[in-house]
């Protein structure tokens, strides 16, 4: 039990996201990504008559749907059941970093200043994220695809479009740390 709540090292978890996409193709040539499931509940729902949601989900997605609930049920796992309950161990400098941006509770796996249902609901948290899951899945949706289905099954493929999104997604990420983060706390 005690492995299960300690990080997994970089050797290991590794060679195991490595492994997802050549097992994936062996299956069926599938494509590992999370937005899809979207798509597939909605086809799942019927809503309408909607030309986007008319297809066969069960053949398309329903190997991704249960990977997204094996998703929910192991977050659920790991963050509750399996949870360390040593604190989080950050260098001095992310510390200081964060202390000037007032987060100052390292107590747990994330900064209860940071993350918390009292911070959530101010009106920055729920501009963070209303506006931020807006803008995750309209950029999953008009990018092809989510974080994880272009860095690793697209970049693994050698498809050009994955390449520009990942540097997208990464120029996004830095530009929401360094500039616009900061600003909203």
């Amino acid at each position: 039990m005690d492995i299960l709540s300690q990080p997994m090292p970089w050797y290991i978890a590794g060679p195991i996201i490595g492994l997802t996409v050549p097992v994936l193709l062996l299956l069926g040539g599938k494509m590992f990504g999370v937005s899809a499931n979207l798509r597939h509940t909605c086809a799942a729902c019927n809503f309408g008559n909607i030309e986007f949601f008319n297809y066969d989900w069960k053949k398309a997605g329903s190997w991704n749907l249960v990977f997204l609930v094996g998703s929910i049920i192991g977050g659920f796992l790991g963050g509750y059941i399996f949870a360390n309950p040593e604190p989080i161990n950050l260098a001095s400098s992310t510390i200081t970093d964060l202390k000037a941006l007032g987060i100052n509770d390292f107590s747990g796996m994330v900064p209860t200043d940071l993350i918390s249902w009292d911070v959530i609901g101010t009106p920055a948290g729920l501009t963070v994220m209303v506006l931020g899951g807006f803008l995750v899945g309209f950029g999953a949706r008009y990018a092809g695809g989510c974080t994880s289905g272009h860095a690793i099954s697209g970049l693994s493929d050698l498809q050009l479009a994955s390449l520009v999104a990942v540097i997208g997604f990464f120029i996004g990420g830095l530009l929401m740390t360094y500039l616009i983060y900061p600003l909203i706390l």
